[in-house]
């Protein structure tokens, strides 16, 4: 086996890395990435590529990099320079992909949060996933982290009162609460969320205020065409 060099991954802030066998992922998940992406079998692997903390923002901005998504497109463009003289086909971002939360979970890298948004020890919520590659490869596939939920240890739970819609005061996250909050004329979460950047687990990697009202501003986007 080949040892993977991450090095031009880690640079640009793209930090977090996790191999997979395609065909040792649960059956389910397997056959639906062979049947859907690779039915000829030419890949072996699949890489889930995400990024933990500030420092893939800074990159990008670095690089020139603009547009509507331009955190997918520079992503991408890293990938595919390191991903150089392997075939590789990649499948997120793209419209039809694979569940990231489910690969995640194999991975190891978050928890849920009151606030749906995955948490992890290290980073607290300020991480995300970024691209999903099939591949030729022959790198030894990751050990998932073993880690428990920060949030079972939190006593004060500051993102429950922080919440400016109530959503997270039931046994279960609200979505339509949410929604109707972030849609009214004064919301202060529209390019936001309260409950999120008050959690203390991982702050000193909280996003920078601009790359917060771009992912939050994406989201808003969303609600008002389809809610």
């Amino acid at each position: 086996m080949n040892i993977p060099d991450f090095t031009v991954l880690n640079a640009a802030g793209l930090n977090l890395q996790a191999i997979f066998n395609i065909d040792d992922l649960p059956a389910e998940l397997s056959a639906d990435i062979r049947t859907r992406f690779d039915p000829e079998h030419q890949y072996r692997q699949l890489i889930l590529i995400g990024h933990g903390g500030k420092t893939l923002w800074a990159s990008m901005q670095s690089a020139g990099i603009s547009g509507e998504n331009p955190i997918d497109d520079f992503s991408k463009m890293i990938v595919e320079k390191w991903l150089t003289g392997h075939r590789h086909t990649i499948i997120y971002p793209a419209q039809d992909s694979v569940g990231l939360q489910a690969l995640g979970k194999l991975a190891g890298w978050h928890h849920p949060s009151p606030f749906m948004v995955g948490i992890n020890e290290n980073w607290g919520t300020w991480f995300a996933y970024r691209v999903v590659a099939l591949t030729d490869t022959d790198f030894p596939p990751s050990t998932p982290l073993i880690s428990a939920s920060p949030c079972q240890s939190c006593l004060s739970k500051p993102c429950l009162s922080s919440c400016p819609a109530d959503a997270l005061s039931g046994d279960t996250f609200s979505l339509q609460k949410c929604i109707t909050y972030r849609k009214q004329p004064s919301s202060h979460c529209k390019a936001t969320c309260l409950a999120r950047t008050s959690c203390p687990v991982g702050a000193e990697h909280r996003y920078c205020d601009e790359q917060i009202r771009h992912t939050y501003s994406i989201s808003m986007r969303m609600i008002e065409q389809f809610y």
